[in-house]
């Protein structure tokens, strides 16, 4: 039996997963969350007799009688007191740390500002095509402590992975680990954009291969074996585009896999994922059959550039899970540049410190019209205000409805706000749906 003491801060999903592996485990452990009213709480009296929780300020006693602190993604390394015990002496870990030192089988860790959780996915699928028994999870769907609990163990594990969690990972030795792309965000966490790379260039540690988007250098791996993907014509062991006889095919090198067309998803975003995702099949060791088959019958995940609907010859694209300016950029160039029309753009909400004249370029090649709102609206309309016609709302419903009236045959109007949701909905998934629904009902 483990006689270490850990102290679990954050009572959210993965704070409860890591409560569950650590009573599996038989652990001693007790919980604090900073919130009075924390989520689970009530859950968690009834499924932890006995153990310890502490709602509402640190418990610095239980935190100096603490060997192992493991931190939830929402509690940042810089909290004072966390500093304090990491100056005492204590190990601070998240829930990947434990993970890492229980895990068995290979690891596949992705990353990236934008698309990782398509790109796990699309893995997580490419894997279990080849036959292999294959979990999926981290900060996508299952919490990776979850997954170590199933009775049938996994072959491989699929894991998408944030900054927030790489913060405090050290040991998990990628049997692949890629970086997608690297664009400004959170920075309200990290105070720098290179305290960001650095948070994302962790997943390399001990990384058995790499992969990483040849255009973008922030994303290559310093020493690592690396295969990479372009969205350019790729060399040899390369994964990119490549032009036959009028028509754009995916390709390894000289070879060419797939036309583009086959993809069912569309958008140069999505290319660039169904690339990175080939790329990291191969450099497991994979076949192509199984990859090609998944990225052939792959309809795309909810809230990132889905189909809502066609009306009167105008398209809805819902991509609500475009919480940052990178994200939203890569919808704007990716669906604007299928279309024969032009996009209405509606974007909005919490800005996280976000600089919004990066989008600006994408806008003005493919925008016709701005529809802005939330606490952010203001901030993007200073951006667009002497380039686009924007127009400021205060509402879901009026978005779309302003949308609708703008939009000609051709158009497509896309929900990409570039901003988190919390300003006036619960969450992306929230936002999304409330969308859909209204422009289900126009």
């Amino acid at each position: 039996m483990n006689s270490l003491n850990y102290v679990v801060i954050g009572l959210g999903v993965t704070g409860l997963s890591c409560a569950r592996y650590l009573q599996r485990q038989g652990c001693r452990f007790s919980v604090m969350d900073t919130r009075e009213n924390a989520p689970n709480a009530a859950s968690f009296a009834a499924d932890f007799p006995g153990v310890s929780l502490t709602l509402g300020a640190y418990d610095t006693e239980r935190l100096h009688q603490a060997d192992v602190i493991v931190l939830s993604p929402g509690i940042a390394l810089s909290t004072p007191e966390i500093q304090a015990e990491i100056k005492r002496g204590a190990k601070v870990v998240g829930d990947i740390e434990l993970f890492a030192e229980a895990v068995k089988a290979p690891v596949i860790a992705i990353t990236g500002t934008n698309a990782k959780s398509t790109v796990t996915t699309l893995v997580g699928l490419m894997m279990e095509a080849a036959g292999y028994q294959t979990a999926v999870g981290g900060n996508l769907g299952v919490p990776a402590l979850d997954l170590l609990a199933s009775e049938k163990p996994a072959d491989v594990y699929v894991l998408e992975l944030s900054s927030f969690q790489l913060e405090t990972t050290t040991s998990l030795r990628p049997a692949v680990a890629a970086l997608l792309n690297i664009t400004p965000d959170h920075l309200d966490r990290h105070e720098t954009y290179e305290a960001y790379q650095a948070a994302k260039h962790r997943v390399f540690l001990g990384a058995a291969q790499a992969v990483c988007y040849l255009d973008d250098a922030l994303t290559h791996a310093k020493t690592t074996p690396t295969t990479f993907f372009t969205m350019q014509t790729p060399k040899a062991r390369q994964f990119g585009l490549a032009k036959h006889q009028d028509q754009l095919y995916l390709a390894e090198g000289s070879t060419l896999l797939m036309p583009v067309s086959g993809l069912p998803v569309i958008g140069k975003h999505y290319q660039a994922n169904a690339l990175a995702a080939l790329a990291i099949g191969h450099a497991f060791g994979l076949k192509r059959e199984p990859l090609l088959h998944v990225l052939k019958t792959f309809q795309g995940l909810p809230h990132r550039c889905q189909w809502v609907r066609e009306r009167e010859g105008v398209r809805w694209y819902n991509d609500s899970k475009g919480t940052n300016v990178g994200a939203s950029q890569a919808a704007i160039e990716g669906v604007g540049a299928t279309i024969t029309g032009k996009l209405i753009l509606i974007a909005g909400g919490v800005g996280k410190g976000a600089d919004f004249s990066g989008m600006l370029p994408a806008m003005s090649a493919y925008v016709r019209h701005v529809v802005l709102m939330g606490e952010a609206a203001d901030e993007i309309a200073a951006v667009v205000q002497n380039h686009l016609p924007y127009t400021l709302v205060n509402s879901m419903e009026a978005a779309v409805m302003e949308a609708d009236r703008v939009a000609k045959p051709g158009d497509c109007v896309l929900l990409s706000p570039a901003c988190a949701s919390f300003d006036m909905f619960q969450n992306y998934e929230h936002r999304g749906n409330v969308f859909t629904e209204i422009v289900a009902k126009l």
